[in-house]
C-alpha cells in the first residue's frame, strides 16, 4: 500500500473496525486485499492508465477476428 494515502496503521484500523468480532485472520486479509486493490485502481485512473469498456470490447472484438481469419 505504499501507494495509499493513509498510513498503514490507520488502514488497518479502519478494516479490524469493520470486521465484526468473530471475523478470522483471513477476513482481514482479503478485506485488506480488496482495499489494495481499489487504492492501486484509483492511483491508475489518477494517471490515465485505464481503458474504457467499449474500447476493450472493441480491441477483444477485433483480436478474435483477426484469431479466426488465422485459421
Amino acid at each position: 500500500m505504499a501507494d495509499s494515502p493513509f498510513p498503514v496503521r490507520d488502514t488497518l484500523t479502519e478494516i479490524a473496525r469493520l470486521l465484526p468480532t468473530d471475523a478470522s485472520l483471513e477476513d482481514a486479509q482479503y478485506h485488506l486485499y480488496v482495499r489494495q486493490q481499489i487504492e492501486a485502481g484509483l492511483v491508475d485512473e489518477n494517471a490515465g492508465r485505464l481503458i474504457d469498456t467499449d474500447e476493450i470490447r472493441r480491441r477483444l472484438a477485433a483480436h478474435k477476428r483477426a484469431r479466426e481469419n488465422r485459421g
